[in-house]
């Protein structure tokens, strides 16, 4: 839950900063301390300080709880081990039976995830274009319990309305998560849009220095909770204190880096829909997006992360670009405070089957870039450098 001496009424900046930490009671220490311990002495059984066993609960684990409540301003935060954890440990809070409409545009270990892993236990899953309201109601079943959003889309950098998808579903009686990694509590506050679940892959702008693995799960509802707290538990999907440290370190500067990643995607983003060797360029931020309107009532700034394709629709040369950066660096993952370069067709979304990839159009030539926080100009160099021989 989130600290108490860290009202909704503050601040992001001082929220990041100070939600769900408090001095060390025992030392004083400004910093949470990093509690690297699986045990805890009790004074008689049963009878402890707060916490037993690090798998349930972790005082430093706990911090950083506190701390991503206070960000998204939500009654509960559940770290978990990775992002993809913390799917799973909503999907397993699901029955066999149920149903899920899931967007047709997402992260290819999401995909994965719902279909070789949880349509074998008997989970079944819609896929369908969420900017399209009508087609995502027409998909909902008596036997749908969960929406599943991301917006921005990874890669096609889709917007979906988040508060006209949540007032269909929860019409219905059926909830609604939404993945805002893309996005970062500093961006866009799902919950307040009317979001059951906000979803983190915390390893990206939370961290934000692509040294850790860590997910968290947000939420207002006392019963989703804990169903997740009990999945942690029985499942061991916790993160380790040293992870949850980093977290906490990230989360402190996560309103100045992201004010940095905006600021220099948006300059790329025009600059690239200039170029004359680039095509489409997938960035909410331009007048051009179809989903900029939206984008622009739901979310504070438009984020880092840009996809575009070439004038010249080659995976041939789509590959010779990637290989061509000197400051962008060809890796999976996004949002730290490193520029990368990828190729979705052939990384991060290669688990989705060819066919799917191409008929939500997440071409083969299709290239994504998270923007890091290095100097715009040399940004703009390395790319117009990679570009001048396709």
């Amino acid at each position: 839950m989130a600290d108490d001496s860290s009202p909704r009424s503050l601040g992001f900046g001082t929220r990041a900063v100070h939600a769900g930490q408090k001095p060390d009671p025992s030392t004083g220490a400004v910093m949470t301390p990093i509690y690297q311990t699986s045990t805890y002495a009790q004074e008689a059984p049963g009878k402890h300080k707060g916490h037993e066993y690090s798998r349930v609960t972790n005082p430093t684990r706990s911090a950083l709880e506190g701390n991503l409540a206070g960000l998204e301003n939500a009654e509960h935060g559940i770290a978990f081990s990775s992002g993809v954890a913390g799917i799973d440990g909503i999907m397993k809070s699901l029955r066999p039976g149920d149903h899920v409409v899931a967007s047709d545009d997402l992260y290819g270990g999401t995909f994965r995830l719902f279909r070789q892993v949880f349509e074998p236990f008997g989970l079944s899953f819609s896929f369908v274009d969420m900017t399209d309201l009508d087609a995502t109601e027409a998909a909902m079943t008596d036997d749908t319990k969960l929406v599943w959003v991301e917006t921005p889309t990874n890669p096609l950098m889709r917007i979906v309305d988040i508060e006209a998808i949540t007032e269909r579903a929860n019409a219905r009686g059926i909830d609604v998560a939404v993945d805002n990694t893309f996005a970062s509590p500093y961006l866009q506050q799902p919950l307040a849009l009317g979001a059951d679940l906000v979803l983190h892959s915390a390893t990206k702008y939370l961290g934000g220095h692509s040294d850790l693995i860590l997910g968290a799960v947000c939420t207002n509802s006392d019963e989703w909770a804990e169903k997740l707290r009990f999945q942690i538990k029985c499942t061991g999907a916790n993160p380790g204190p040293m992870d949850s440290f980093l977290v906490l370190r990230g989360t402190k500067t996560l309103h100045l880096r992201m004010d940095r990643h905006c600021h220099n995607a948006r300059h790329l983003a025009s600059f690239l829909n200039d170029h004359p060797k680039v095509g489409r360029v997938l960035y909410p931020g331009l007048e051009s997006h179809p989903g900029h309107e939206i984008a622009k009532k739901q979310m504070d700034d438009f984020g880092g992360m840009i996809s575009f394709e070439l004038a010249d629709d080659s995976m041939e040369k789509a590959v010779h670009v990637l290989k061509s950066t000197d400051v962008f660096t060809l890796a999976e993952s996004l949002g730290g405070v490193e520029s990368l370069i990828e190729h979705p067709a052939s990384m991060t979304h290669a688990s989705i089957p060819a066919e799917e990839r191409r008929k939500i159009g997440l071409t083969d030539s299709l290239i994504r870039i998270s923007v890091g926080v290095e100097e715009l100009d040399d940004l703009k160099a390395d790319l117009d450098a990679a570009l001048q021989d396709v």
